[in-house]
C-alpha cells in the first residue's frame, strides 16, 4: 500500500494546504504543535485556527499523524487501477457513460442557447418590422 508523501508527484497536484498538511503529518505531532505555537506568536487567529483544526481533525488525540494517514488509506486518482479487474471495468464503464451524458447535456444546452438566441432575434426583427410599418403609414 502506497501513501502520499510531500515529495510524491501526486502531492504536487494538491493545493498548498493539503501539501502543508502532508508535510506536517510526515514530521509528526510535534510539528503540528510547533506550527500552532508559531501561529499564535505571529498572528493569534492563525494559531487559533490551527488549534481548532487539530482538535476538529482529532490530530491532538491520535497516537500519530502518520498512523492516521495510513489508516485513511492512500488517496487514489480516478485513473489509477484499484487492482480489482471487475471494479476497474465497472469504473471505466461508468466514467465513459458519464462522459457521454455530459456531452449530450452540453449539446442540449447549446441547442437551448441557440433556440433562445433565435427567439430573441426573431422578436427583434418583428419589432423592427412593426416600427418600419408604422413609419410608412405615418408618412
Amino acid at each position: 500500500m502506497t501513501t502520499l508523501t510531500p515529495t510524491s508527484p501526486t502531492a504536487h497536484q494538491l493545493g498548498w494546504f493539503a501539501r502543508a498538511e502532508l508535510w506536517l503529518d510526515s514530521k509528526g505531532k510535534g510539528a503540528w504543535i510547533a506550527a500552532m505555537v508559531l501561529g499564535f506568536i505571529l498572528f493569534w487567529p492563525v494559531g487559533l485556527a490551527l488549534l481548532a483544526y487539530m482538535l476538529w481533525s482529532k490530530r491532538m488525540f491520535s497516537k500519530s499523524c502518520r498512523q492516521m494517514k495510513t489508516q485513511l488509506g492512500p488517496m487514489r486518482s480516478v485513473t489509477q487501477p484499484s487492482g480489482n479487474s471487475a471494479f476497474d471495468a465497472y469504473k471505466a464503464d461508468t466514467l465513459r457513460r458519464l462522459e457521454e451524458e455530459q456531452g449530450k447535456f452540453e449539446a442540449f444546452l447549446e441547442r437551448l442557447r441557440d433556440a433562445k438566441d433565435k427567439a430573441e432575434f426573431d422578436q427583434f426583427m418583428d419589432e423592427r418590422a412593426k416600427k418600419s410599418e408604422e413609419r410608412a403609414t405615418e408618412a
